[in-house]
């Protein structure tokens, strides 16, 4: 008696479990047959199957370790100009949702994959990544051997490579690729920022001044969660607007590009910010303009870090956070000056500094992305620091003004 109550009890259990599976959203499978070739400037050639668009396209080669967020990293504007190659062997088996866009549309100019799967069971999704790709004119290769293609940009730094589903000349795209723009020296910022500045409001009663050099949807999110109305304005800013904004701070973003190129722009409007004593924060290229501003020189790295598992040290606590990073420029960290700022975060795997807290104005900057999206959220705890600093100096310019009224009072009488 118990046995046949075993078994229909679980028939019926497998029966709803395959109902369920059976009711999430799953796309039909697509066969890739479609010939592909990922050629690298140096001469390296890998051969695969073509995803998303058929065409052709390149960029700087880079990797990213993260396990999951591939949506969150492909619409990073901070790899605008890109090919993007996953570590992680599998990607599109849970699809793409609209909400997890960090911008209007995919920034990555390319896609290499070991594992591509069209695919997908997930009950939130609203569709596959090759449908997703495919309406964002991605071009993408699946099918190569990812890990070995990891060790060889290791071992001989980035380098720009060109995806081609219509040219089977392997010497015409190695040629492709060496032709290809440098990173080294691109002004990037102005291709993905906001064309006019926006206001974002919020229930709080603070003022941010942001610059969009090419800005995440996380990091708004952060500021507006704490209480902060945001005036977002154009990689190219317009000094007079910034000023009438009055912040009670100022951020400066994230972005794609060689810091050195978009200094031309950025540094006048930091310089403002420096000059009215208010707290300021820079994340990412916000981070080494910062830095710029002060004389501190940025370099470009020979691999660069992008991933969700790059373990920093905090220099203040002692304290270690496994941080989300895309960058492949970094503060020179024998050009730093300790008379100018103070380490205060550093890269574990190969001592990058990560962190600055500056001596001249009150500012803070941080090369890596405490929003994380993807990633751990160990280093969010940066935007209540920031945010102390702001109340705090909003504090003492509503003493300066009551004590401003108290003396005029005072003359009347």
């Amino acid at each position: 008696m118990s046995d046949a109550v075993f078994v229909v009890g679980f028939f019926l259990a497998f029966s709803l479990l395959s109902f369920k599976l059976n009711t999430f959203p799953v796309s039909m499978s697509t066969t890739f047959e479609k010939p592909c070739i990922l050629a690298l400037s140096d001469g390296t050639l890998a051969h695969g199957k073509a995803i998303g668009k058929i065409g052709t396209t390149g960029g700087e080669l880079c990797f990213n370790t993260s396990m999951t967020g591939y949506q969150e990293i492909f619409t990073d504007p901070s790899y605008y100009g890109q090919l993007m190659m996953m570590t992680y062997p599998h990607i599109g088996n849970y699809g793409t949702m609209t909400r997890d866009d960090e911008a209007r549309s995919v920034m990555i100019s390319g896609l290499i994959v070991r594992s591509f799967s069209e695919d997908y069971s997930n009950p939130m999704a609203d569709g596959s990544l090759q449908e997703y790709l495919e309406r964002n004119n991605v071009v993408g290769i699946t099918g190569v051997d990812t890990r070995k293609l990891v060790k060889h940009i290791r071992n001989e730094g980035v380098m720009n490579a060109v995806i081609s589903s219509e040219i089977s000349d392997e010497k015409e795209l190695v040629k492709k690729a060496n032709s290809w723009p440098s990173m080294k020296g691109l002004e990037l910022a102005t291709k993905v920022t906001r064309q006019e500045a926006q206001t974002m409001p919020s229930d709080g009663q603070y003022k941010l001044a942001v610059i969009d050099y090419g800005i995440k949807k996380s990091i708004l999110d952060n500021f507006v969660k704490r209480g902060c109305t945001l005036r977002i304005f154009p990689a190219e800013a317009d000094l007079d607007a910034v000023k009438q904004w009055n912040a009670d701070g100022y951020f400066f973003s994230n972005g794609p590009g060689d810091p050195n190129a978009s200094s031309h722009y950025a540094l006048p409007v930091i310089e403002y910010a420096k000059s009215t004593g208010k707290p300021i924060f820079g994340i990412c290229l916000g981070h080494q303009l910062m830095a710029m501003s002060e004389g501190i020189e940025v370099k470009k790295m020979f691999v660069g870090h992008r991933g969700a598992n790059q373990p920093v040290q905090n220099t203040e606590t002692g304290l270690v956070e496994i941080t989300t990073q895309n960058h492949g420029f970094a503060v020179d960290e024998k050009k730093m000056d300790q008379n100018i700022a103070d380490i205060t975060h550093i890269n574990l795997n190969d001592r990058t500094i990560e962190g600055l807290k500056f001596k001249k104005f009150p500012g803070m900057s941080v090369q890596y992305h405490p929003e994380a999206s993807p990633g751990p959220h160990d280093s969010q705890y940066l935007f209540d620091q920031f945010m102390e600093m702001v109340k705090q100096g909003a504090g003492r310019k509503e003493q300066g003004s009551g004590d401003k009224a108290q003396g005029t009072i005072h003359n009347k009488v």
